[in-house]
């Protein structure tokens, strides 16, 4: 049986300086067991020699946690630092084209809102989809309400799975878990947190 290629809780980066970001996702991922999380570096803003050296310094982090890094949408950036895959945004390259550029090997994630965009990852050979947002987050506010757990709850009946994203805590992760999803997805509940690895931990207890 192939092993599971999609994580059980996914710590997406945001607005942290670069420096800072390697010791604090080694300090989130501290005492995991091992390969049931994935980071995604997510620096939009960021140009590629910078972050190139960023996701080579977290690329190496993962792995002594044995956990994995996945780059958002830079499928160069993922190649050159030799990360375990790429996450593409919902206007990104389809992951048919993802695929066919990065082979088998890579593990392919990408931003699904609704159930037709789950349908077309899940059919150009995604290995996951993160799906959202599940609950209100401020930083999803511009873009409407929140899809809710009925909508995770169709998607997930499409066989792919799917990482509940968007206002997802401790406090509700089981609830979408429930609902279907896989894993749990996270950027404040573990960056805000005192306590980066005991939050970590609670999220994966949730998606047992």
């Amino acid at each position: 049986m192939m092993p599971p290629r999609n994580p059980r809780v996914y710590l997406v980066t945001d607005a942290v300086p670069a420096s800072e970001l390697p010791d604090r996702v080694a300090a989130a991922l501290a005492g995991l067991p091992p390969a049931v999380a994935a980071v995604q570096l997510r620096a939009k803003d960021m140009g590629g020699k910078d972050m190139l050296a960023l996701a080579r310094a977290l690329r190496d982090v993962a792995r002594a946690a044995g956990q994995w890094l996945m780059v958002n949408d830079r499928l160069d950036v993922a190649v050159a630092a030799g990360a375990d895959g790429v996450h593409l945004p919902s206007r990104g390259i389809p992951a048919a084209d993802a695929r066919r550029l990065l082979g088998p090997g890579a593990i392919i994630g990408a931003s699904c809102h609704s159930v037709a965009e789950v349908r077309c990852a899940r059919d150009g050979g995604a290995d996951f989809a993160t799906f959202g947002p599940v609950f209100d987050t401020p930083s999803k506010r511009a873009w409407g309400p929140p899809v809710g757990l009925d909508a995770l709850r169709e998607a997930a009946r499409l066989g792919l799975p799917l990482v509940a994203l968007g206002g997802v805590d401790p406090s509700n992760a089981a609830s979408t878990v429930a609902a279907g999803a896989a894993g749990v997805a996270a950027i404040r509940a573990w960056l805000g947190a005192a306590d980066a690895a005991g939050a970590v931990r609670r999220l994966l207890a949730a998606t047992r």
